[in-house]
């Protein structure tokens, strides 16, 4: 198994204790040229590892991203999952340390990437998740779209796998303060709503996590999935109490069930599930946005300065910049964004936050299988699809004479059935729609 230490092998003189520390440096430094002459001369220095932790050579390539190392030592067919002392794989530390490249290589010469350690039987998914490196996340879920997991466990289980404590990757990135980890998972069909507990016992939620870890960006993102405010741990407390107790005030006041709840993504919708990403990043904004408002005047009754409500991550750039945006025409439901959403197959245009109220103010049936969707507020057809509306030129828009079309600066042409869809449109008409419902959709994400 290449598991024993080199000072417990007899047959080794002082000679091979040199070429063994001369191996294991220029694998962590790199040098490529050193490790080559090195194996060479002792090919069986492959067979040696190193300190407390038994690490193999392949461990300190994968851990310290000396990816043409990497490559050399592959090559010459060691064992891909080869184990350290604590049953961790190369692919194990190379998430641990965000070596995306080295994830990847790693995966393609057959890395296993189910496999659980033996101190808190973590995958590197976990580990991915706890430290925070979304590229490396994201290379391992790609990968387990097109592995034997996919087919054995299934992607969804894999995506909500747990650890010996039964946190799952959501679980590790909403307690570590991960917000970029945490959307990838979500993205991907982590269960919002997964519990520690076991075999009936309750546990605890991401929600807590967040709620200790004190993040607010991870706490509101948990919010808009879904997450129950109510829900209590293996202690019997909400996510409001864990908060208090850790002195997360911010956090806190997002999270009183006594507040309004904040708008939640639409999942359940087929076209919102069937969006392309350009399009959901124009939604999901539109969302933080909505929320960001609600959340301003929570903070104000509860006498805390609005400032910190400030997100701990900048705010992702638009997806039109200012130039594409003066092209483009304005809403005329609300008459202050631009069109930024079209509806298929009719056509009409309007912003992604009356796009959004739209599609969150009906909530929808749990009884059935896939709720029936909003119809369109200018046409009254149904909604089939959502895409990204394309900017026209100027003189596009002063050529085309259809009157259905909504038009930049002819309030004029505000659509038939507009007027009564104009009171969600506004910012602060987010919080109206929270008000008059509970904010939470019926049919959880699965």
């Amino acid at each position: 198994m290449g598991q024993n230490h080199s000072c417990t092998n007899h047959h080794h003189n002082s000679h091979d204790k040199t070429s063994v520390a001369a191996l294991f440096g220029a694998v962590s430094d790199g040098e490529l040229e050193i490790v080559e002459a090195l194996l060479k001369e002792h090919p069986s220095l492959l067979q040696h590892t190193n300190g407390r932790a038994r690490f193999s050579p392949l461990h300190v390539a994968a851990a310290n991203g000396t990816i043409q190392v990497l490559s050399m030592l592959l090559e010459r067919d060691v064992k891909v999952d080869v184990l350290n002392r604590y049953k961790q794989t190369p692919l194990m530390l190379a998430a641990m340390n965000g070596k995306t490249a080295c994830v990847e290589m790693l995966i393609q010469a057959g890395a296993n990437i189910l496999m659980f350690d033996s101190s808190r039987r973590r995958t590197c998914l976990h580990y991915a998740a706890y430290y925070g490196h979304v590229d490396c996340l994201k290379a391992i879920l790609s990968a387990a779209h097109s592995t034997p997991v996919a087919d054995s466990w299934g992607f969804t289980r894999f995506v909500n796998i747990r650890d010996g404590n039964g946190a799952t990757p959501l679980h590790l990135a909403a307690r570590q303060r991960r917000p970029e980890c945490l959307h990838a998972l979500l993205d991907n069909g982590a269960l919002v709503c997964a519990s520690t507990g076991g075999y009936g016992y309750p546990g605890s939620m991401p929600l807590h996590m967040a709620a200790r870890g004190g993040s607010v960006d991870c706490v509101r993102m948990l919010l808009a999935w879904g997450a129950d405010r109510l829900q209590l741990d293996s202690s019997g407390r909400i996510p409001f109490s864990v908060a208090l107790k850790h002195k997360h005030k911010v956090c806190a006041a997002l999270l009183d069930p006594s507040s309004a709840a904040p708008l939640v993504w639409p999942s359940p919708l087929k076209f919102i599930s069937e969006l392309n990403q350009e399009a959901k990043a124009l939604l999901e904004k539109a969302l933080l946005e909505a929320n960001k408002e609600r959340e301003k005047t929570l903070i104000k009754e509860a006498d805390r300065p609005p400032s910190t409500l400030h997100s701990e991550s900048k705010d992702d750039d638009d997806i039109a910049s200012d130039s594409e945006e003066s092209n483009m025409e304005l809403c005329c439901i609300c008459f202050d964004q631009a069109c930024t959403i079209e509806v298929r197959p009719c056509g009409h245009q309007m912003c992604a936050h009356c796009t959004l109220a739209l599609c969150c103010h009906k909530k929808p049936d749990p009884a059935t299988t896939c709720a029936a969707g909003p119809a369109c507020p200018f046409c009254r057809g149904p909604i089939l699809q959502l895409i990204v509306a394309k900017f026209k030129t100027s003189s596009e828009t002063e050529a085309e004479s259809s009157p259905t079309k909504p038009r930049r600066s002819r309030k004029s042409n505000f659509s038939e059935g507009s007027s009564s869809f104009k009171s969600l449109s506004a910012m602060g008409s987010f919080g109206k729609i929270a008000g008059r419902s509970s904010g939470k959709i019926e049919a959880e994400k699965q």
